[in-house]
């Protein structure tokens, strides 16, 4: 079992760090901030067996590994919103209610997961009251459709479909063969889900796929909530997700589909899940990519 080793970080005034933002205590005055972080460390209804509660507090250690300039981009504010806790099960409620009062403040909310099953909270807690849900888009980067029965990581599409999401306003990029059933995939036909295949990452460009999606999501308006599923990547660049599978999406093409989604003022949403950090590679590599699509989804928003 593979972990980060963790080494004191070389400090240079001159190259400054990211992830070293102020906690939401620092909201008091200014009243709201550009990105919002939080942590929702889901893990007890996986399917497999996972740390990935552990996984908030290491991408949070791994951001600081990079520095805070992108050419070009002018990042916005930041805070980060610690963790909530105990997120699973009747915690549930926790997190609609922590990501909604995250959302109040801010414009986009970037939800550090846990496990898949966080995608159900933090897409309701991000639309918020009053209905929001028909105007709701999903787009999902993932192998799988996560339409299985139950309650669990493998379920959180089903379930927003089941509280009033429209099937046609979900887009899926990145679905694998070998990946799912012909059950879920009829099932995922059947709700009028748009499915884009892993193969069209290699046949077409990443910003037709793009623009494709947010029609999709975003046909009534918005808000569109994003869900990562780092399992959707090569599982040489993701290791540490119990599903990844070899012929995944490559790092960069993750990371530019996440920059290009979060551009659009639509978004106003993003989780990060499925990485288990205690079973990372020694060089840390699945964290490190999920630190830098929080990234991403940072610099995106910059690019509105």
């Amino acid at each position: 079992m593979g972990r980060v080793t963790e080494t004191t970080l070389f400090e240079d005034p001159h190259w400054p760090r990211a992830g070293r933002w102020p906690g939401a205590d620092v909201l008091e005055a200014s009243g709201r901030v550009d990105v919002g972080i939080i942590g929702v460390p889901t893990w007890r209804t996986s399917l497999s067996a996972t740390g990935a509660h552990a996984t908030p507090s290491a991408v949070r250690a791994a951001i600081q590994r990079y520095g805070a300039f992108a050419p070009g981009v002018a990042l916005p504010s930041v805070a980060d919103f610690k963790d909530v806790d105990e997120p699973d099960g009747d915690g549930e409620a926790r997190v609609v209610e922590r990501v909604r009062a995250v959302s109040s403040v801010s414009s986009l909310v970037v939800a550090i997961g846990g496990d898949n099953a966080l995608t159900y909270g933090v897409a309701l807690g991000a639309w918020g009251a009053g209905g929001r849900i028909a105007d709701a888009g999903l787009i999902t980067i993932d192998a799988h459709h996560d339409l299985r029965d139950g309650v669990s990581n493998g379920s959180p599409v089903r379930r927003l479909l089941e509280e009033g999401l429209d099937g046609t306003q979900v887009a899926q990029l990145g679905i694998a063969d070998f990946a799912n059933s012909e059950f879920y995939d009829r099932r995922a036909r059947d709700a009028g889900i748009h499915v884009v295949r892993r193969d069209e990452f290699e046949e077409r460009a990443l910003g037709s796929i793009v623009a494709e999606a947010l029609g999709v999501a975003g046909a009534p308006g918005g808000p569109i909530h994003v869900d990562v599923d780092l399992d959707v990547c090569d599982r040489a660049v993701a290791p540490a997700c119990p599903a990844s599978i070899p012929g995944g999406l490559s790092a960069h093409q993750l990371r530019r589909t996440v920059r290009l989604l979060a551009r659009d003022p639509r978004v106003t949403s993003l989780d990060i899940a499925e990485v288990d950090a205690t079973r990372d590679a020694a060089d840390g590599r699945t964290v490190r990519l999920a630190a830098l699509v929080a990234l991403e989804a940072i610099a995106g928003f910059a690019e509105r």
